[in-house]
């Protein structure tokens, strides 16, 4: 019997713990598929977005330990995603920047990121996929980070 407790369906952040949960879940199966985990995709989106970063400066605007950050750039860099480059004026610093085919390969990723999204909005029509679209985006803003999250978590 998996029935959940009418006490918790009256709870707004218990919904969206299960449906991110459910979300989530469901792309990492999809990105699993391609020996990818969503923080690649997320490093790929943050070089695609933002442009070359310093390997520590990534890891503090994802918040990811940066020893983890390391893990996934050797990665994506071992397939040819993203290239390293030390900076001449200070060679500690290592920038890493998107290739063309990470910037490929993000885009079929991000298509199927909308795949997953349009499976678990089914039950929403349009005008309640763009409502509730602006209103996440306004919790999320008004969220306060806790520090650096591990991956797999």
């Amino acid at each position: 019997m998996n029935e959940t407790p009418p006490s918790l369906l009256g709870l707004t952040t218990y919904l969206m713990s299960k449906t991110g949960k459910a979300a989530r879940g469901r792309l990492a199966d999809r990105l699993a598929e391609r020996g990818l985990r969503l923080w690649h995709m997320a490093v790929l989106a943050a070089l695609a977005d933002f442009g070359p970063h310093a390997q520590r400066e990534l890891a503090a605007r994802l918040t990811i330990d940066r020893s983890d950050v390391v893990k996934i750039v050797d990665g994506l860099g071992a397939s040819g995603l993203v290239e390293r480059a030390r900076d001449t004026a200070d060679r500690r610093r290592v920038t890493v920047t998107l290739t063309p085919a990470g910037r490929a390969l993000l885009e079929s990723l991000k298509s199927e990121a909308l795949a997953v999204q349009d499976d678990v909005l089914a039950p929403l029509a349009d005008h309640e996929r763009a409502q509730l679209a602006a209103l996440l985006l306004r919790v999320h803003e008004g969220a306060r980070e806790n520090g650096p999250v591990r991956p797999g978590r």
